[in-house]
């Protein structure tokens, strides 16, 4: 059972997902690791709604959905108005399960998070076409701490989030950040892309990370990139993908007011 918080910073997107629940549509949330994802689905349900939560971290969770049978799932559920599942990535054909429960128990919300985009979109797009509203979910937004803190203190904050991000466990710890980041750099935000990835030169990452670090707000050359480390222009191309799907990128195109570009 998940715990309610006395102190939550509000997510914007909370207000537009509850206005799609129990539309016949399963809800998707995708977002980096660590940005907030249980907090959030803690937010949507209320006390006393009979609800299942399952955290696919754990293997019996994991195998549970993993069963292919419409009985199955429906006993699974059982009498629960609200499914919630963390970490949905972890099951296979996530997408498969996701489609029975929607098409074969009405009346029934399910909500699941996952902290990879390309490994959850892969497994839900194809199953879950038209049966799902998907959302992303990135650290706080400044809008989000100013409305929670107060703009003035944000905006005394503002050199700091800057430096060190608006992931939760930084926001809610001041005087840690420095450490926490490290944690979270170390712990989770290469873990997607290790994990579900096969990559050759794992130390080429860190190389990448601090030549993009060096120019960020300015326009990048994959050629440049590879140049800095050592690399070829094709894989620090796959590379970059790679990070922009994990969340621990993305790419700002450059502006322009002719369409057809």
């Amino acid at each position: 059972m998940l715990d309610k918080e006395r102190d939550i910073i509000q997510r914007r997107i909370s207000e537009d997902i509850r206005k799609h629940m129990f539309k016949g549509k399963a809800i998707v949330i995708m977002g980096p690791r660590q940005c907030g994802k249980t907090t959030l689905l803690n937010q949507l349900f209320d006390a006393g709604q009979q609800m299942l939560y399952l955290n696919c971290d754990d293997a019996r969770d994991r195998q549970a959905l993993e069963a292919k049978s419409i009985a199955a799932l429906k006993s699974l559920v059982g009498s629960n108005k609200l499914v919630l599942i963390d970490e949905a990535q972890r099951v296979v054909d996530i997408g498969l399960s996701l489609k029975m429960m929607v098409d074969n128990i009405p009346g029934t919300q399910v909500i699941a998070t996952g902290s990879s985009s390309f490994e959850l979109a892969n497994r839900i797009n194809e199953p879950m076409t038209g049966r799902k509203y998907e959302y992303h979910l990135h650290p706080f937004a400044q809008q989000e701490l100013a409305e929670h803190h107060g703009s003035w203190i944000e905006q005394k904050m503002l050199e700091r989030r800057l430096i060190f991000g608006s992931y939760p466990d930084i926001v809610k710890t001041p005087g840690e950040e420095a450490d926490l980041l490290n944690l979270l750099v170390g712990s989770y935000l290469f873990k997607d892309v290790f994990m579900f990835q096969d990559l050759r030169r794992p130390e080429l990452l860190e190389k990448l990370l601090r030549a993009l670090a060096l120019q960020v707000s300015s326009e990048v050359s994959y050629t440049e990139l590879a140049r800095l480390t050592g690399s070829d222009h094709n894989t620090i191309q796959r590379y970059v993908h790679l990070l922009e799907q994990a969340y621990v990128i993305f790419r700002l195109y450059n502006f322009s007011r002719n369409k057809t570009q």
